[in-house]
């Protein structure tokens, strides 16, 4: 029997991309088809590294070239990734923008934004992370860069400031040029200026995506980055307490204002419980149990992941090694897992606004 390119194409159309709901060939993610008596060998193009269904499609297609066309086929599937994006995010280079956001302080916001960031570096992206909290900047501190300056140098004639990079990503806070000790008594304008100039002034190079730690609140730096940058969608951080989730309830409403629009990724519920360190499988819900949920469920947004509360995730920050560094940990494993998620959401909300617009056009 000889295999063609046709009956190739024919039976992965039969595998469907779980998340868009359309398969495989309509979303034109199979590339590179090479056919040799009964071998056959293609690409499956994903929209991202961190695709957390990668395991999942691939063995889909494979039993479909053995079902449709020939159970004696052998197959070589070439499982890489094509990050998406749906408009120009207005920094040259950088395809997706996630703002992360809590309603208050103290939630551990910025925590959750390192280790995103270094999480979706992990699964092979190009990451970029802005800490754009002007009045409380904690990424000198959680990277160990402390004192630290960017360069300056020369692209297309224009002086652009250089990001510090360390563990895979590249890094710009405006912490790195202000005296730590000193408070940043700035007004409106010139925080909005200061947090442009972190997005425009920067060589950010390629970036499939670019983490921004937004300050607790819904204040200036939030309009300002949401209706100067196209935003793919944000990352809600919230405790478990009645308080915290009220103040999370109105930062996405905040978003979800006709002119901010920006769709809401979902809910991180970090300090979920506490587990002892001797008693592994216990869990004690301190500050209350399931209010992320339930709020995820109230507004129909996903719900990310529930991140207990364990000191080895401050400890690390303060060391300036952040928990996801820790290969093969508990808690690596976990941010690692919420990094694919969030990523699985971007390349959905992209295909929705490329679907929509397609929709408008026609």
């Amino acid at each position: 029997m000889t295999i063609t390119k046709e009956q190739v194409l024919q039976a992965l159309g039969h595998v469907e991309e779980p998340d868009l709901k359309k398969d495989l060939v309509t979303l034109n993610m199979i590339q590179d088809i090479h056919i040799e008596g009964n071998r056959v060998s293609f690409s499956v193009i994903l929209t991202t590294p961190a695709c957390p269904l990668k395991a999942m499609i691939e063995n889909a297609c494979r039993n479909a070239i053995l079902h449709f066309i020939s159970k004696d086929a052998e197959i070589n599937i070439n499982m890489t990734s094509r990050v998406t994006t749906q408009k120009n995010t207005g920094v040259p280079g950088v395809k997706n923008i996630i703002a992360v956001a809590s309603g208050k302080g103290g939630v551990g916001k910025s925590t959750v934004s390192v280790n995103l960031a270094l999480g979706l570096a992990k699964t092979g992206a190009k990451v970029g992370l802005i800490d754009a909290d002007i009045y409380g900047p904690s990424i000198p501190i959680m990277f160990g860069l402390e004192g630290e300056r960017p360069k300056a140098s020369e692209v297309d004639g224009k002086t652009r400031i250089q990001p510090i990079e360390k563990y895979g990503i590249k890094l710009l806070s405006i912490g790195f040029f202000t005296d730590p000790n000193q408070p940043v008594p700035w007004r409106g304008p010139m925080v909005s200026t200061a947090v442009k100039q972190l997005f425009n002034d920067a060589d950010w190079g390629e970036l499939d995506y670019l983490v921004v730690d937004l300050p607790p609140g819904t204040g200036d730096i939030h309009i300002t980055v949401t209706q100067t940058f196209p935003v793919t969608g944000a990352v809600i951080v919230t405790t478990p307490q009645n308080v915290a989730l009220a103040d999370a309830k109105k930062g996405i409403g905040m978003f979800m204002m006709n002119a901010i629009n920006v769709p809401i990724l979902g809910i991180i519920e970090n300090m979920a419980y506490f587990t002892p360190a001797e008693l592994p499988e216990n869990k004690y819900y301190i500050f209350g149990q399931g209010g992320g949920k339930k709020l995820a469920s109230q507004l129909d947004v996903p719900f990310l992941a529930e991140i207990p509360l364990v000191k080895s995730i401050s400890d690390s920050g303060d060391a300036g090694k952040p928990i996801v560094l820790d290969d093969g940990s508990i808690m690596a494993n976990a941010f690692i897992e919420v990094a694919q998620k969030v990523a699985q959401q971007v390349a959905i909300c992209n295909a929705n606004a490329i679907n929509n617009t397609t929709l408008v056009n026609n």
